[in-house]
């Protein structure tokens, strides 16, 4: 909580507009937001490393540092490791279900569109080589990220999922760890 008092005097309205400016940031940015933090693995730079455990996926930049982003990965059941390569990039990606989550969820339709409050995928995707299943992408529950809540793909806050998207390439390595 920020608590101002206001006196009339010249210093007291320097504090109340920097006061609100940091209150205004403070509702803008997710907690948990995307950080530069400092990088130890073998993942070359550009790389995306995903560790389910911590919930976090990092983009490995090159001066042994990267960007952390805080995701939901899949529930315990529905986890997956290993290597893959980003297949595709889509700009608000209508989404269909796969299979399995018509089969949990017959009343689904099967293509929800783009841009559409409903569609799970968000404001970005990022699909993934291996069967065409899973992807990193934005939500529309931004309550579930950082949480285990999918079937197997990685959600992101759409603002980081945005961010990440214009910063890699088809063909970026992704490696799923636990």
């Amino acid at each position: 909580m920020v608590i101002l008092s206001l006196d009339n005097g010249w210093g007291s309205d320097v504090m109340l507009r920097t006061g609100i400016v940091l209150l205004a940031l403070a509702v803008a940015m997710p907690a948990g937001a995307r950080e530069i933090v400092a990088y130890r693995g073998e993942a070359a730079p550009g790389a995306i490393v995903i560790k389910t455990k911590e919930r976090r996926l990092y983009l490995v930049q090159g001066d042994g540092t990267a960007i952390r982003y805080q995701v939901a990965v899949g529930k315990a059941s529905k986890q997956w490791l290993g290597e893959v390569l980003v297949e595709g990039k889509h700009v608000e990606p209508a989404w269909s279900p796969p299979d399995e989550i018509k089969r949990d969820n017959p009343k689904l339709p099967d293509v929800i569109p783009g841009g559409s409050p409903r569609n799970p995928m968000g404001a970005r995707a990022l699909t993934l080589s291996g069967g065409g299943q899973y992807a990193i992408h934005g939500t529309n529950r931004p309550d579930s990220i950082g949480t285990f809540a999918s079937y197997g793909c990685f959600r992101m806050f759409n603002d980081d999922i945005v961010d990440l998207f214009d910063r890699v390439s088809v063909g970026t390595p992704v490696l799923v760890l636990r």
